[in-house]
């Protein structure tokens, strides 16, 4: 998240700076250096877990909220990752590039019903 992707979620939200600190539970002056992407001159960036509070925020969850939480995980599975130095063609085969479009291990990252691309270019609907 840059500097100004943040200013502008406070602002769609229609916070002020205070606001949103409060809402992070973080103090208005961090939420300045946030915003200005700086500190004295030296770049701060802004932690994954304030950016996914950020969003969690603008999807209207202010609190932790278990129920939703397992509803979200469940019937969820997560394909096996490749290892870091898998062989090109194994990557080929995920994308779809062996043009029979993506695997099912690919496919398991598409919504259903929405469409996937394949090795041409154009869309096609693989659910």
């Amino acid at each position: 998240m840059e500097p100004d992707e943040f200013r502008q979620w406070r602002k769609s939200l229609g916070w002020k700076q205070k606001d949103a600190a409060e809402k992070l539970g973080l103090k208005k002056r961090v939420i300045q250096y946030y915003e200005k992407g700086d500190r004295d001159g030296k770049a701060v960036a802004i932690p994954t877990s304030v950016e996914l509070a950020c969003l969690a925020l603008a999807l209207g969850h202010d609190a932790w909220d278990g129920e939703v939480a397992a509803r979200a995980i469940e019937g969820r599975t997560a394909p096996t990752p490749l290892p870091d130095d898998a062989p090109l063609e194994a990557l080929a085969a995920l994308d779809g590039a062996d043009g029979d479009g993506p695997s099912p291990e690919a496919q398991a990252f598409v919504e259903p019903g929405e469409a996937s691309p394949s090795n041409d270019g154009h869309p096609h609907d693989h659910g």
